[in-house]
């Protein structure tokens, strides 16, 4: 499957001189869509995965659809505030500022084997905090996996340094 055929690139969003990467239109695809979540599953056949988290809001689509083909549970990595009962969190930061993601506390236990998955990997700052935040509540995280890789951001390799596996479907050149 050619990925990078069932993704839409629209120029100059959410500025001038960004290429955004809009994956609804794999999502929207019958095909592509199982062909990605068959390819974000297959580095970890044969693993012992027990659960799958997913960074809002595109990694709840991916990574739910990635539990189910694991046949395991499901933990949402959230932006602040969105969650109901107690939770813990990590703060990144953005180009201007900072954000957090937070889960509940009780999502995962101790030694619990993870996957983060999400649609793109920039620079990385939103799935280091993930990261860093499931560990902190006990999960090993043991890999990542993406849709989409924008490498010159350096976002995959900086993951890669914390010790982790990351996999994506495909590199875009260019942000």
């Amino acid at each position: 499957m050619n990925f990078k055929s069932a993704i839409r690139t629209i120029p100059d969003y959410p500025k001038p001189g960004i290429m955004f990467r809009d994956i609804t239109t794999l999502l929207g695809n019958p095909r592509a869509f199982r062909a990605a979540v068959d390819a974000l599953v297959q580095p970890y056949a044969g693993v012992k995965i027990d659960a799958v988290a997913g960074i809002e809001a595109r990694g709840f689509i991916l990574g739910g659809a990635v539990a189910h083909q694991l046949s395991v549970g499901f933990v949402p990595v959230r932006k602040k505030g969105k969650l109901p009962h107690t939770v813990i969190g990590e703060d990144y930061d953005l180009e201007y500022g900072k954000d957090r993601v937070e889960i509940h506390a009780d999502a995962v236990k101790k030694g619990e084997k993870v996957i983060v998955v999400d649609d793109l990997i920039a620079t990385g700052g939103t799935a280091f905090a993930a990261i860093k935040l499931l560990e902190r509540a006990g999960a090993h995280v043991v890999g990542c996996a993406f849709v989409i890789d924008l490498p010159e951001l350096g976002g995959a390799d900086k993951i890669r340094a914390l010790g982790k596996d990351v996999s994506a479907l495909v590199a875009f050149e260019g942000h």
